[in-house]
């Protein structure tokens, strides 16, 4: 036992020892000096999307969020220079364009008239020498009588005029309210370039109001003139207002605009559909359609209205997974991509019509080179239990 304790118990200990002493040299000499192996993790892959140009009927159909207004009044002005000597009809009756409203009376100077008297000769003394011209005035003056008519249908609104007035040709005398409305709604310059075909009708929805109704008679008009029909298209309304409410487009979507007005789109109301002032409507136009021509996304232009650019897929771009592209054609660019100038036709707002400069099937970026990254609006999933809103 004691030689146990004595030799055999040391001898383990140092024996022990030597063995942690020498895994600490291997682990600090010797596994240090080796190169570390790289771990294997997942990996990701940057495609450029690639599209071809593909075949399909472009429709040309813009939707505007409008609003109903009463047509301005339309001015009373004298005919006649004179004095009113007659009032057939009195301030708030009903008028049709043409009758009579006052009657002017105008007094008519004649023309002086001339007397031949003769003188006698200086040979012999009889008449019939020079004459002098003398003037006589007419005793009694003429009178002339013009009847001022209404310029429109409607409600004879204000007659400002009175008896024994005297009036100039021109003078304000009165307002007829028409009663008919105008939908009246601004587009910005994207959709004020799709309209450039001059639309003849549209397809009027009004909130709360009667099923959807034709429009004839577009009328597309400038920002400055927008803002001169905005002010005298509210006045003298003679229906009662109804709080504005937005307005739905049909399918669940809304009405594309978003943009800076740059105009006003309007068209009258029929006079057989019953509305009323303030409310609140969608204008469908369509403005042309191209059937079975080559299209590409506007996304891959530059440019939306007669010409534009595309890029060319290069041999190094993926095409995108899945998309029109998934089995880009043989033979592109070699390299990078490249840029072509294309005509371009209709567009519905996401797809635009190339009328030349790119065959189908040729394979084009989706999206324009450098062009910035447009966030979704909405809100949007950011990771386990939260939300952000992108737009």
């Amino acid at each position: 036992m004691r030689i146990f304790r004595r030799v055999v118990m040391p001898v383990a200990w140092l024996a022990v020892f030597a063995v942690i002493a020498v895994a600490l040299v291997k682990i600090a000499f010797v596994d240090g000096m080796k190169p570390e192996q790289a771990l294997a993790g997942p990996a990701a892959e940057v495609a450029v999307p690639v599209i071809q140009a593909t075949r399909a009927t472009v429709t040309n159909k813009v939707q505007v969020t409008a609003t109903v207004q009463s047509d301005a009044p339309v001015g009373v002005r004298n005919t006649a220079a004179g004095v009113v000597t007659h009032i057939y009809l009195a301030a708030g009756t009903n008028v049709n364009s043409g009758e009579r409203l006052f009657q002017v009376r105008a007094e008519v100077q004649p023309e002086p008239t001339a007397r031949v008297a003769s003188e006698p000769t200086a040979a012999t003394g009889q008449p019939g020498g020079a004459a002098a011209a003398q003037v006589r005035p007419v005793a009694s003056p003429t009178y002339t009588y013009t009847d001022v008519l209404a310029p429109a249908s409607g409600v004879l609104e204000t007659l400002t005029v009175l008896i024994d007035q005297q009036v100039s040709v021109g003078e304000a005398a009165g307002t007829v309210n028409p009663g008919t409305f105008t939908v009246s709604g601004s587009v910005d310059a994207a959709q004020q370039y799709r309209l450039l075909a001059k639309p003849g009708s549209a397809q009027i929805s009004v909130v709360g109001g009667p099923a959807p109704f034709t429009c004839a008679s577009v009328v597309l008009t400038s920002a400055a003139g927008a803002q001169g029909n905005a002010t005298g298209g509210l006045s003298g309304g003679v229906s009662r207002s109804v709080p504005y409410a937005a307005s739905p487009v049909p399918g669940g979507g809304i009405p594309e605009q978003g943009g800076t007005p740059t105009g006003t789109l309007s068209c009258a109301v029929p006079p057989e559909v019953e509305v009323f002032a303030g409310l609140g409507a969608t204008m469908t136009v369509t403005a042309g359609e191209a059937a079975d021509v080559i299209t590409v996304p506007l996304t891959a232009v530059e440019g939306s209205v007669k010409e534009g650019l595309v890029w060319l897929a290069g041999s190094g771009t993926a095409p995108e997974p899945g998309g029109n592209g998934a089995n880009g054609p043989a033979g592109g660019p070699a390299g990078g991509p490249q840029q072509r100038k294309v005509q371009l036709g209709l567009n519905d707002g996401s797809m635009v019509e190339v009328v030349s400069g790119l065959a189908e099937g040729e394979a084009v970026l989706e999206f324009i080179p450098g062009a910035p990254a447009q966030v979704p609006t909405g809100p949007q999933f950011a990771g386990p239990g939260s939300y952000r809103t992108g737009g």
